[in-house]
């Protein structure tokens, strides 16, 4: 008789769901995943993906904002998120260095076009650009919403972290044309609209996720209310 197979491993990853108040309502932001990515391909999701290695060191750590206190585990969670964001969709929740407020649109774009390649690629790690332009995440600013787990007999597992985050005012997301290949604000009523009428392909957890938003009505409520929720793990 054949032993049974050990389930693979879940990776730690780390998806973001940056909000805004749109005329509408409350919306978030999500992308359409490239139809070659071997998990939830064509999928509409929130940017994230898996913790690297660089999310692990010590001086990203020193360098996130709301990170330094927390597990080591905790701590690359909310890097990985934010790292994540950026080069998915070019947001970067990061303050110069000693500031309040947020890095500037404006500054934002040369960062981009020195840093977000190089991350994306695996050519370099969030460190690098943290010392390079001194700045500090702003983990702070993420607020645990829900985490999901693949079930055990799937060829390729995930522990996905989410978390909320309202989007900055003067920073535009935008699909990065290689993971995501498509993106949008919308709010929940529209893309439940467009998941039942087959526009649109959203897996199931993004859709629980959805629906748990949708208990909001605006990026104010919908921050205090999952800082009030306990996350528990959900096991697909």
């Amino acid at each position: 008789m054949t032993a049974p197979t050990a389930p693979a491993p879940a990776l730690p990853s780390a998806s973001v769901l940056l909000l805004r108040d749109g005329r509408a309502g409350l919306e978030v932001f999500m992308v359409e995943r490239h139809h070659a990515m071997d998990f939830a391909s064509r999928a509409t999701v929130f940017p994230g993906g898996k913790v690297d290695e660089g999310d692990w060191s010590v001086r990203a750590r020193a360098s996130a904002r709301g990170a330094r206190d927390l597990a080591a585990y905790e701590a690359a969670l909310r890097i990985a998120a934010l790292r994540e964001t950026f080069e998915e969709c070019g947001v970067l929740l990061a303050r110069p260095a000693g500031r309040s407020e947020l890095v500037s649109a404006p500054r934002l774009e040369g960062i981009a076009e020195r840093y977000r390649e190089h991350l994306r690629s695996g050519a370099g790690a969030i460190d690098e650009l943290l010392a390079g332009e001194d700045l500090e995440l702003a983990c702070d600013l993420l607020v645990p919403f829900s985490r999901w787990i693949t079930p055990k007999d799937s060829p390729k597992r995930f522990d996905t972290f989410f978390y909320l985050a309202a989007a900055p005012a003067d920073q535009a997301a935008l699909h990065d044309g290689y993971e995501s290949v498509d993106s949008l604000w919308t709010t929940v009523a529209d893309a439940a609209d467009d998941a039942a009428a087959g526009r649109r392909k959203i897996i199931l957890p993004t859709l629980a996720n959805l629906r748990l938003l949708g208990e909001s009505a605006s990026v104010a409520e919908a921050l205090v209310a999952a800082s009030r929720r306990r996350v528990e793990p959900i096991l697909l």
